[in-house]
């Protein structure tokens, strides 16, 4: 774990990284995600301007006294990630480290972590002190995985379409709470 660790980037460098392959595409698949890209930093900035720290939620952190990091498989390009992984850098923020490493850059890592056989992102790997995994959570809220469960079990009836924007309205409502919790109970 600690050569992904090394090999992770700030989410800094994550969101540069996202704006360089909106305005420069250097792969087909970057041109062709065009569009994701855009919807990713608009929601990323949206998160960023609107989360506030729940205080119940740091005093839980404060009390688990982890001291560990915090790694997260993602892309921008991710609706989900690009709704949970802000919220995820801020909370921490100050507290635990949080580095994120990039899934297309090497699958090797995602293949240890997927989600019913899927490289479904965001992925967050809890990592004690000396980078051992401790637990992981992702891709996405209990909520999340509600809807997504609702939309297989009946298409026809709940549409793709409506699935993705009640998860949308949902992430905008609940800016990254849920995931914390899910996450403050692993730690």
């Amino acid at each position: 774990m600690k050569n992904y660790w090394d090999k992770a980037i700030s989410f800094e460098d994550y969101l540069q990284i996202a704006h360089e392959r909106l305005e420069n595409p250097a792969t087909p698949q970057d041109a062709e995600y065009k569009m994701y890209y855009e919807l990713g930093i608009q929601r990323m900035d949206r998160t960023l301007k609107k989360f506030v720290i729940d205080e119940e939620q740091l005093n839980e952190l404060k009390s688990k006294s982890f001291n560990g990091k915090i790694l997260i498989i993602s892309e921008a390009w991710c609706g989900d990630a690009s709704a949970t992984v802000p919220a995820l850098v801020k909370f921490f923020e100050g507290h635990n480290e949080v580095k994120i490493f990039l899934r297309d850059s090497d699958k090797s890592l995602i293949n240890e972590f997927l989600t019913n056989g899927t490289e479904s992102i965001p992925k967050v790997i809890i990592l004690d002190e000396n980078y051992n995994v401790k637990n992981s959570w992702g891709p996405r809220p209990k909520f999340g995985r509600e809807l997504l469960l609702k939309f297989k079990a009946n298409p026809e009836e709940y549409p793709k379409e409506s699935f993705y924007n009640d998860l949308q309205v949902y992430y905008s409502r609940n800016r990254g709470k849920d995931a914390i919790q899910e996450i403050l109970e692993l730690l």
